[in-house]
């Protein structure tokens, strides 16, 4: 099968206009992913993109924004407490995952309400 799906590019998620700072202080700042710049066109429409190795984050801003509180993207973590430490010193609400087994998972939202999903390595 040379023609199936290899990996995720990236995963997108919306956000309301002139949230480009509170996303970069929680995707960089707390969640140690690295602003990249967005090419043009995309550049002008707003949003902003971060990566670190294989994670890519595309944030977009959308009119009438809602947040999504179902759908999430999952990013693996190599020492999730410590990352779940630091996010509850920033004031970031940490939800247990009731899904795994204790200390093995949890959500948390961005600051626009998406829902994001930790895993322990």
């Amino acid at each position: 099968m040379g023609n199936g799906i290899v990996r995720i590019d990236h995963v997108q998620l919306a956000m309301p206009a002139g949230g480009e700072a509170d996303a970069e202080a929680f995707y960089a700042g707390l969640l140690g992913l690295e602003r990249v710049p967005k090419p043009e066109p995309q550049a002008r429409r707003g949003g902003c993109w971060f990566r670190r190795g294989h994670v890519a984050v595309h944030l977009g801003v959308e009119e009438g924004f809602r947040p999504a509180r179902k759908a999430h993207p999952a990013f693996v973590v190599d020492d999730l407490p410590a990352l779940l430490a630091a996010l509850g010193a920033a004031g970031v609400l940490v939800r247990d995952n009731p899904d795994v087994p204790p200390g093995r998972g949890a959500y948390v939202d961005d600051p626009f309400g998406n829902r994001i999903e930790l895993v322990a390595a």
